[in-house]
């Protein structure tokens, strides 16, 4: 069955998967625990941490593990509650696991400011410059967005933030695997990443936190994770994590360039179909292989239906709003009609996907439209 919705979640690599039945089998004891078995699990954490590190040319001490993308957002949103600065710059575009948090805070007395972006979902670093306050006391804007694969200009936006000493957050969880990364390039204090997104497990994330930067607990208890994280860490889940960055340490270029060749060969033969097609997002700032395309007077539920029926899937945006059968947020941000809104496929092809399976997806989709 071809799948093209690597956006919401990655299949295992392989490799990863030998990793974590080795790590299950083989090691069980507790990381906090002090005899053996606890120091063997306590190494392969740390040796995880480091490939993390590597990856993204962060320091190993950089790293906090968490159970997710949005448990790592959420660590940095809600540390608002415990400053004195109350308020918070971030994007209309965003994630639930940003924009609904900041949401919860409001009884905390956290402020906001949606940024709105343009036609092609990008932020305005102007926008951001009028906006921050004496009391901001952080930015958050995601690295590329999940629905349509823009990407934001992470880089000028985390300098106008330094500029006033204010830390800059962003979820880049559609980024690793997809994009070169580098921490020391891009200066923000935060980046939140999830494992299910570059070909490692669920339930398993990290948390990019800058040396010396403030960052409060949100899970309480032991003294896991330099007292950031409690909990017992999941510790084969963790060694697939470092296995999958390592993975990306290794092959970037040529995922990336699978990708492309993906994406270059769906564009050219749906364009061959002559139907009426939207094409979503920035042709110039885009990650590879994350299409968002509209289909005029063609309910994308409808579409997403018919083609699983004939055995392949993808979305018509986040998989956090599966089920919904109503205009994206994002879409509407960019000021795309309702109509056209609910036009919407996004495909996210992957590293496992063929030529072939590019053919019989175009195939399927022209049959559909022109039934």
């Amino acid at each position: 069955m071809p799948y093209f919705d690597h956006s919401a979640t990655t299949p295992l690599h392989p490799q990863v998967i030998d990793k974590m039945n080795e790590v299950s089998e083989f090691n069980y004891g507790n990381p906090s625990s002090l005899y053996s078995s606890g120091r063997k699990s306590k190494a392969i954490i740390e040796k995880a941490r480091h490939l993390i590190a590597q990856t993204i040319e962060a320091l190993a001490s950089e790293i906090y593990f968490t159970g997710s993308g949005t448990e790592a957002n959420n660590m940095v949103i809600w540390s608002m509650i415990y400053g004195n600065k109350k308020h918070i710059i971030t994007s209309a575009v965003e994630h639930p696991a940003i924009l609904n948090v900041i949401e919860q805070l409001k009884p905390f007395g956290v402020s906001s400011t949606i940024l709105p972006v343009n036609s092609e979902g990008q932020v305005n670093p102007k926008d951001l410059e009028a906006s921050i306050r004496e009391d901001t006391g952080l930015v958050s804007i995601m690295m590329v967005n999940n629905e349509v694969g823009t990407i934001q200009p992470i880089k000028t936006l985390s300098e106008i933030a330094q500029n006033s000493n204010i830390p800059f957050h962003s979820d880049s969880v559609q980024a690793l695997g997809k994009i070169p990364l580098s921490v020391k390039e891009l200066g923000a204090q935060f980046l939140s990443f999830s494992g299910h997104k570059f070909y490692g497990p669920k339930g398993v994330g990290f948390l990019y936190c800058k040396k010396e930067t403030k960052l409060n607990s949100l899970i309480i208890g032991g003294s896991q994770e330099e007292n950031k994280r409690a909990g017992t860490e999941n510790v084969a889940g963790i060694a697939g994590l470092g296995e999958a960055a390592k993975l990306i340490y290794e092959n970037l270029n040529k995922r990336m360039n699978h990708l492309i060749e993906l994406e270059t060969l769906f564009k050219e033969k749906i364009n061959e179909l002559n139907l009426s097609i939207i094409y979503n997002g920035d042709p110039n700032n885009n990650v590879p292989g994350l299409i968002s395309i509209s289909f005029p007077g063609n309910r994308s539920d409808i579409l997403l239906a018919k083609l699983d029926r004939n055995g392949i899937e993808l979305s018509n945006g986040s998989a956090c709003g599966s089920g919904i059968t109503k205009p994206s947020p994002v879409l509407k941000a960019m000021g795309i009609s309702d109509e056209d809104n609910l036009s919407t496929l996004r495909i996210s092809f992957g590293r496992s996907n063929t030529k072939d399976d590019i053919h019989q997806l175009v195939k399927e989709i022209g049959l559909i439209i022109n039934d």
